[in-house]
């Protein structure tokens, strides 16, 4: 199966749009973002956890990141509340689920394969950084390495907005909104850019607050 598989391309998804489709596994269901495979893909994944569903034991083989957007996110490691960044490297395992039920935005084999470094932030417990040299824009830092700079970034009500994506960029709607190339995007839309694209936005009347994830497209890795 591919979704937006063509890295080379700008790709847009408004999710909110999109209805919810089952999984293999009951009770948990997902809007695809993009795809390269079947069951085990490289995949950007906005997932629902119905209260009390959970997927069997599994190990990531090739990473798991994600961003808690609604509930609880659960699993033997912990209970990860709304706004939790988590970064599970590869040869992690885990059990996921919720009593509650959640809703995350998951990116799955986009990892170095030597990587072994955890993630846990709790974002609404972190704060934003004025950010020099960029009016009307905050950041707060997720992760960085040498492929790929992850951070969250917070746009005061009508701040023109631009992003270096000489190594691609993506970017999620967590609050708010903004505009580019003349198409609107609200919460939970998600927004790819490929290698060089002069990304520039325009945020909306009450602000943004927006995932960004920047450089990665240099390292397309496909599930294998």
């Amino acid at each position: 199966m591919d979704i937006n598989a063509d890295f080379g391309a700008r790709a847009v998804v408004h999710s909110e749009t999109l209805d919810w489709l089952a999984s293999p596994m009951k009770g948990v269901s997902r809007r695809m973002l993009d795809r390269i495979g079947d069951e085990v893909a490289r995949a950007t994944t906005i997932v629902r956890y119905d209260p009390g569903s959970y997927f069997s034991a599994h190990t990531h083989t090739g990473g798991e990141e994600f961003i808690v957007l609604d509930g609880v996110f659960q699993d033997e490691h912990g209970d990860f509340p709304a706004g939790s960044y988590i970064r599970n490297p590869p040869t992690s395992f885990h059990t996921p689920g919720s009593e509650a039920g959640c809703v995350i935005f998951v990116k799955l084999w986009q990892f170095d394969m030597d990587d072994r470094t955890h993630v846990n932030i709790n974002t609404r417990e972190t704060n934003f950084v004025a950010e020099r040299g960029r009016k009307g824009v905050e950041t707060m830092p997720l992760y960085k390495d040498t492929r790929e700079d992850v951070r969250l970034e917070r746009w005061a009500a009508g701040v023109t907005v631009g992003i270096d994506a000489a190594g691609g960029a993506e970017l999620l709607v967590l609050e708010g909104g903004f505009a580019e190339s003349g198409e609107t995007f609200g919460k939970n839309s998600w927004l790819r850019v490929p290698q060089g694209y002069n990304l520039a936005m325009t945020a909306g009347e009450s602000g943004a607050r927006v995932w960004v994830k920047t450089g990665h497209l240099d390292y397309v890795v496909q599930a294998s």
